[in-house]
């Protein structure tokens, strides 16, 4: 299901019972229009995420980790000023709308108490976050400022005063005291899709999936319709939140198991079930955003040298082709007597061929003799020429294999990782460097961490910095590394001189999975001593050549790659 009024119902519930009264210690904005607070509540910190992103906007506690910007925005910049050390007093629904109003304690430059609203609008590309005075509903600031010549009905600007979205006239099914418009929908609409349908005209907060199942639950036998009504709204109080599935495979969400979609995963909280739901979508979208300019450089890149690649096959093929100019010019030296000024082509007897007759095209602005000296040059020209056409394909091939490395490690890149690749790219001249940065030391981010079955540490480089780290600078010469065979991916290190076999397959089954290989299967993934691993000279970052390994055959599982993460954790 869409985040409707009613799933944002239950949300707030969960909320209320885990913020109220918590103190607001930590603000910050790592990714584009989304805004992590951290609230000290019930002896435990809640990284509370408000999101405004046209596509994922919500309100959930989360446990996905993020990194903080290195300069906080304005935005950030002005919650913090408020709202950092105050207290979160109240939290509620405007109506059943998908409007979710923080209200703050909190005091003023002077020190008198005062009341903020953080007030959260998820409506796709509308969606918005503003800090608002409660007493005058002044705009304080907003993520997303909206000026007049965008808005005329709503004015987004500080100073400016907070108006409601556009409401339309419908009943909060919340808060329904006549049930006669129930009843004659039902009684009038005997169809489950069309009764959804006249639904969601006259209730407030209900989303496609949503009144299909409110639907559905006016259409079970047994018990009066106000009855059944009411047990339906009532499971957004006590949601039993599920991930789920539709008849053609994809995956949805829902409070509580909405028939008929097939249930996928149980979760303890809504919040929990959102993490897993978004965590690789949102993850993907936060790549493609941050990484637009890596992602366009690579497939430049990638472009140009596989066009470089057929031009330089056909010079290779023009030059095996080049006796064919020194035959011509020595035929055309031997004749020229025949050769008349103004001729553009000439048959002339071969003699390297039993004499048999070969066409040559002449230029007319050039004497005979000129002609033939132009295909002694041609000759001369692709010879010297096809010396190094050879060493020109392998250098492209170099280019794009080099490049598919890092467009596959994009792909596998949390939004954290771009750094790195960032700054290889810079180093390698693809990217040029912002000014005045040029002499900065570069930190290399550190390498995820994992942990076996049997307490083995196991790491996992995610870029081409982090594996030559990784591999020359951090493992110890005695441990083990991994890799898959002839694929891109990332280098795994087992911090262990004598691992064993479980340890062994549960890394390479971390290597396959960060590789290009993750949805294959029987993926080959070679293991070595790190000491037999080396680094040619002028190799690329990330190019390391082996001997002495051994392979074994694994297919890459999200569910052991989870475990592993999990018991690092602990």
């Amino acid at each position: 299901m869409s985040i409707d009024g009613s799933f944002t119902h239950a949300m707030v519930n969960e909320l209320q019972a885990e913020l109220i009264g918590g103190r607001i210690t930590k603000i910050s904005e790592p990714y584009s229009n989304e805004i992590i607070m951290t609230v000290r509540a019930q002896q435990q910190n809640y990284q509370v995420l408000l999101s405004a992103n046209p596509t994922y906007a919500r309100i959930q506690t989360t446990e996905i980790p993020f990194q903080n910007p290195p300069i906080p925005n304005n935005f950030t910049m002005t919650l913090r000023k408020h709202l950092q050390g105050s207290f979160i007093n109240q939290i509620h629904q405007v109506d059943n709308d998908r409007i979710v109003h923080l209200h703050i304690n909190t005091r003023n430059e002077i020190g008198d108490l005062e009341e903020l609203v953080l007030v959260i609008e998820i409506m796709a590309r509308h969606s918005n976050i503003m800090l608002v005075e409660a007493q005058n509903r002044n705009i304080i600031d907003a993520i997303k400022r909206i000026g007049p010549d965008k808005n005329r009905f709503r004015t987004i600007l500080p100073g400016s005063k907070y108006v409601n979205p556009p409401q339309q006239d419908l009943l909060n099914p919340f808060q329904l005291s006549d049930f006669s418009v129930i009843e004659r929908l039902d009684h009038d609409f005997p169809n489950l899709e069309v009764l959804a349908g006249e639904l969601r005209k006259h209730l407030q907060g209900l989303g496609t999936d949503t009144s299909l199942a409110l639907a559905e639950a006016l259409h079970q036998s047994g018990g009066s319709l106000q009855t059944k009504y009411a047990d339906f709204w009532q499971k957004f109080d006590h949601p039993a939140p599920v991930t789920t599935l539709t008849k053609e495979g994809k995956l949805g969400f829902a409070p509580f198991p909405f028939p008929p979609l097939q249930v996928d995963q149980h979760f303890t909280s809504l919040s929990t079930m959102l993490d897993q739901f978004y965590q690789t979508k949102v993850q993907r979208e936060r790549v493609r955003e941050q990484g637009a300019q890596l992602i366009q450089i690579t497939r430049n890149e990638l472009k140009k040298n596989r066009k470089k690649i057929k031009r330089l096959e056909k010079d290779e093929t023009d030059a095996a082709n080049a006796n064919q100019y020194r035959i011509k010019g020595e035929v055309l030296m031997t004749y020229l007597h025949q050769v008349k000024p103004g001729m553009k082509k000439i048959s002339l007897p071969n003699f390297y061929d039993n004499n048999q007759t070969i066409e040559i095209n002449l230029k007319v602005e050039l004497s005979p003799s000129a002609n033939a000296q132009w295909y002694f040059k041609q000759f001369q020209k692709k010879k010297n020429a096809g010396q190094y056409i050879q060493q020109q394909i392998k250098n492209a091939q170099a280019e794009i294999d080099y490049f598919e490395n890092i467009e596959s490690q994009i792909e596998l890149a949390n939004p954290e990782n771009l750094a790195d690749i960032k700054t290889e790219l810079q180093q390698a001249g693809y990217l040029k460097r912002q000014t005045g940065r040029q002499k900065k030391k570069v930190q290399v981010s550190q390498p995820e961490k994992f942990v076996a079955t049997d307490g083995t540490v196991i790491l996992v480089g995610k870029n081409n910095l982090q594996n030559d780290k990784l591999t020359l600078k951090t493992a110890d010469k005695r441990e083990t590394w991994l890799h898959t065979q002839k694929i891109h991916g990332s280098h795994v290190i087992i911090r262990s001189f004598n691992p064993s076999e479980q340890t062994i397959l549960e890394a390479a089954n971390l290597a396959a999975y960060f590789s290009k290989a993750r949805d294959s299967a029987n993926v080959p993934v070679d293991y070595d001593l790190v000491k037999r691993v080396k680094k040619p000279n002028g190799a690329k970052p990330g190019l390391v050549h082996y001997t002495g390994q051994k392979t074994v055959y694994v297919t890459p599982k999200q569910e052991l790659v989870e475990q592993l993460r999990l018991n690092a954790k602990k």
